[in-house]
């Protein structure tokens, strides 16, 4: 069993409102990207399937979901201490992931609003579930006697410039992964009732049904641009993406092993279980996808892990700092040669795929 050491009381700005969690290579990153290059994007490729897409994101499914139910109003203090903190490191990261989406749509319907009108549409409905799902995890927090102050990690987070093919990439892989990280954890919990400590849990059937959307419009737009899987260099910039999306998620799900103990679910095979079916559903955007199935593949992937939970103790010792750095070089080599032989492991042809089912 994977355990974590969650000792330290948060870190409080001010009575309530909580610091956000130190920025590491693990942590929800804010993005931004050349909008100039979003702006001029030809979409007549695939004009159809968007259009329909930002119908369906307009119609607003969800717009009566997000309401707090009677089951909401009850205290939370006999709450177990340690099923607590996980849960609200949970909270704080899911909500820090959903408001940085929300930031990256909103710039970019702002930018796109008067020269594709199109796009900017589409980021305006996505901005908004975004925001919604960040404002509802955040008062979740404030169950627990506390909360993120959204406004200040707008102005202090570190931003990520990614060009548009990688904002493409990533996204939709996250709100693909997105989807089968809630829909499996809604199943499990619809079975067994009785892990469910907080009512937060019943809203993931139609909360991840607003990432498949996403997913499928950042799908549909991926195959309007030709350049992004229709050449070699998009065949290894997949990969590429797709391995690395794989690998955070797994050294994330291990290192908070605790939390799916908690609701009764082995952290092992439910990150196989997401990299298997985010694998599956890519191969409809993607021109390949990984070989899952490989022998070594999750053998190497664990090995990723391993080395980043000797990494994570090595934070929490007492000695100096660049002791600690030092220490750390050869895990980090580790996982880097780890992530070299995923790579070279050969994919599989989606493209071919999608030829024999039609």
């Amino acid at each position: 069993m994977v355990t974590s050491e969650y000792t330290a009381q948060p870190e409080l700005l001010k009575p309530g409102v909580k610091a956000p969690v130190k920025e590491t290579l693990l942590t929800p990153r804010f993005y931004i990207t050349d909008f100039d290059a979003v702006a001029s994007m030809d979409l007549s490729a695939n004009d159809e399937e968007l259009k329909a897409i930002v119908a369906e994101l307009k119609a607003d499914y969800n717009r009566h979901h997000f309401v707090r139910d009677d089951n909401f109003q009850q205290s939370w203090k006999n709450l177990d201490k340690q099923k607590r903190l996980v849960f609200v490191d949970f909270l704080e990261r899911s909500c820090t992931s959903e408001f940085s989406g929300f930031l990256l749509f909103k710039e970019l319907s702002r930018k796109l609003k008067d020269r594709n009108p199109l796009l900017a549409e589409a980021f305006s409905y996505m901005a908004r579930d975004e925001a919604r799902h960040a404002g509802f995890l955040n008062k979740a927090m404030a169950d627990f006697s506390l909360s993120l102050d959204l406004n200040f990690l707008t102005k202090n987070r570190t931003y990520t410039f990614f060009p548009p093919e990688w904002i493409i990439y990533t996204v939709y892989l996250s709100e693909k992964i997105g989807y089968w990280r809630y829909i499996l954890m809604y199943r499990h919990l619809e079975k067994h009732p009785e892990l469910q400590f907080y009512p937060l849990f019943r809203y993931f059937d139609s909360w991840c049904q607003d990432e498949n959307r996403h997913g499928d419009f950042f799908d549909a737009l991926l195959r309007s641009q030709p350049e992004l899987w229709d050449n070699w260099k998009a065949r290894l910039w997949v990969r590429f993406f797709l391995l690395t999306v794989f690998v955070t998620h797994t050294l994330t799900v291990i290192e908070r092993g605790d939390f799916y103990y908690a609701i009764g679910i082995d952290p092992f095979e439910y990150n196989t279980k997401v990299i298997k079916k985010t694998n599956e559903t890519a191969a409809k955007a993607f021109p390949v996808i990984l070989d899952t199935n490989h022998p070594e593949f999750f053998g190497r992937v664990m090995k990723c892990s391993d080395s980043n939970l000797k990494m994570a103790a090595m934070a929490n010792s007492k000695c100096p700092k660049f002791v600690k750095m030092f220490r750390r070089i050869p895990h980090f080599i580790a996982i880097l040669w780890q992530m070299l032989r995923l790579f070279l492991i050969p994919p599989v042809d989606a493209e071919i795929l999608r030829s024999e089912v039609r």
